[in-house]
């Protein structure tokens, strides 16, 4: 289990001042302790499936600063297409959570789901805990882990929001989350003969894998600098691995440092 908290959160979401700084911080303390465990539960348990979680939800919620939407819900009054047959229904079940549950039909499938009465008592799905389980149920309903797993930004967030607005916030959101948790990630090694350096390994995202990269075409590997460590990074640091005699594993430690370095 990834320890992902509430810190964790912050590193990825925007930063705000004021009421939307108190409103962010309210949300992200309620769920900072149970977050990792709830993502644990619902399989959203790897680098790539928290990284994409992060990149649509903190859209989704306006960067952790809101379990509700802004609108009144007016606009979803008599929509059959999501059981809203009675007057009211519009606004009494507007969209909550941190991914939004709209409409009468599916606040009552998910109230089942949970145990609780959402569909008696709609507000309950905006307090934090329980939009976090809607957001990671509605995740686990269009089997969005399957799109993480193959680092696919755009069918991720067609699954999500049904088409592709708000791309390139996503795309922002789901770097600043790969970034953070390379760095969790990332083991220190301190030696005396050389600079403390990271390990690095497919996945991570930083500048320290900008200057593997460069280092790695000093070598004569023609692999892009991007600071992303991807699938062709890591052939290129085995290759390297395997011909300087190291355990050919696509890791960057300290020894494929220093041989890289020299």
């Amino acid at each position: 289990m990834y320890p992902v908290d509430g810190d964790f959160i912050l590193e990825v979401a925007p930063k705000f001042s004021g009421a939307k700084a108190a409103a962010q911080r309210a949300i992200v303390s309620a769920i900072s302790a149970s977050f990792a465990a709830t993502l644990d539960k619902y399989k959203i348990d790897t680098k790539l499936r928290i990284a994409h979680f992060m990149g649509q939800v903190t859209h989704e919620c306006a960067g952790f600063r809101t379990t509700e939407e802004f609108a009144s819900g007016h606009e979803y009054e008599w929509r059959k297409d999501l059981g809203n047959t009675k007057k009211g229904d519009g606004i009494r079940f507007k969209g909550r959570g941190l991914i939004q549950l709209t409409g009468r039909d599916n606040y009552k499938k998910m109230a089942s789901i949970l145990k609780i009465p959402l569909e008696d008592n709609p507000a309950l799905a905006k307090e934090p805990l329980t939009s976090l389980v809607i957001a990671c149920e509605y995740w686990k309903s269009r089997d969005v882990n399957t799109n993480a797993d193959s680092d696919d930004l755009i069918s991720v967030t067609k699954k999500i929001n049904g088409g592709l607005n708000g791309l390139d916030d996503r795309r922002t959101y789901l770097k600043k989350a790969k970034n953070a948790l390379a760095k969790m990630e990332a083991i220190t090694i301190s030696a005396s003969t050389t600079p403390r350096v990271a390990a690095l390994r497919r996945g991570s995202w930083d500048e320290s894998v900008g200057e593997l990269q460069a280092l790695l075409r000093k070598k004569g590997y023609m692999v892009a600098v991007d600071n992303e460590y991807g699938p062709a990074t890591e052939l290129a640091v085995m290759h390297f691995q395997d011909k300087s005699g190291l355990t050919c594993d696509g890791i960057v430690g300290e020894e494929t440092w220093r041989l890289l370095r020299n």
